[in-house]
């Protein structure tokens, strides 16, 4: 099941509140639908739990005759294609005209009046987002659109959610496939979209999922970095008991001072610890810039520098 998938049937879930709660979400469903017209009334869904809202919404409000019939499933999809079909033109344009539509109207805009407050516009969201939208999985990306077929009607869209005033949503839009595509990309922005529709859990799911995404993020880099020093550390530590090694078998580190014997010895001992230990190991226990130094004068005597 796809993460888009379950936020539909979340939203499908959400208790609509009579009257206009109910007459806003299925506003939204049928204007976004696959055919809104005077004449024809076509909402096609792979959520079954979409289509059963669809459905009781279309009962409760209109009563209209419908058909629900059920294909094949798409390809890369577990779900079959539910359509659902209001049979009697009479219905169609009892219901056309109840959202405020005419025989006259050349193309399809949203009606404000019947998204006239938040609760209705909320309610209004949902349905659209049921019947053209769409979310990526936050552990893929972040990415929610509403997919659109008519120009105008994108636009209206767009205006539509930069005006929610509890949410600073910035939508895009570009054209895909001869459809305008309303879109987000930012994870808080989709998170305060999908609250105000009232999807709560998809919106925990998604900010919950970005912050285990920055704390694994935070431990990679962490990781990665200790790795780095690991084999700074490594290969160092090996030029140094190279050069020891070499020294050794020179007259010259038999005149060395005694700090500097004491230091090749430990080195020798002890290759793969880092230079603060190597101090504390040291007769005068001292720091890890005076291990340094004392390394680089042994290093000093040979070609290793």
């Amino acid at each position: 099941m796809s993460f888009s998938f379950e936020v539909k049937q979340e939203i499908a879930s959400i208790p609509s509140k009579a009257g206009f709660g109910r007459f806003s979400e299925c506003y939204g469903m049928l204007l976004f639908a696959k055919k809104f017209s005077n004449e024809e009334i076509i909402f096609t869904t792979e959520n079954k739990f979409v289509n059963s809202l669809f459905t009781e919404l279309l009962s409760v409000l209109f009563s209209p005759v419908i058909e629900t019939t059920y294909g094949l499933k798409p390809r890369n999809s577990n779900h079959q294609l539910i359509t659902t079909r209001v049979i009697n033109t009479d219905d169609c344009q009892k219901i056309y005209s109840a959202f405020g539509y005419s025989q006259r109207d050349i193309t399809l805009r949203i009606n404000r009046a019947d998204v006239s407050d938040d609760e209705q516009l909320s309610a209004f969201l949902r349905g659209a987002f049921m019947s053209c939208g769409s979310v990526t999985n936050p552990e893929k990306g972040y990415h929610l659109e509403f997919k659109v077929p008519f120009r105008n009607l994108a636009c209206d869209l767009l205006a539509l959610l930069c005006e929610i005033g509890q949410c600073n949503l910035k939508p895009k839009y570009i054209i895909r496939s001869g459809y305008y595509i309303v879109y987000f990309k930012d994870s808080e922005q989709i998170a305060d979209l999908l609250t105000f529709m009232g999807a709560f859990n998809s919106s925990m799911t998604i900010m919950g999922t970005k912050a285990m995404k920055k704390v694994r993020n935070n431990t990679n880099r962490r990781v990665n970095s200790e790795l780095h020093n690991i084999k700074k550390t490594a290969v160092a530590s090996a030029k140094q008991v190279r050069a020891i090694k070499q020294l050794m078998k020179s007259e010259e580190y038999n005149t060395l001072p005694e700090e500097l014997k004491e230091m090749a010895e430990l080195r020798l001992a002890n290759p793969e610890m880092s230079l603060r230990d190597l101090g504390k190991l040291t007769s005068d226990n001292i720091s890890r810039s005076g291990v340094n130094h004392r390394l680089k004068r042994l290093m000093s005597y040979t070609d290793e520098e």
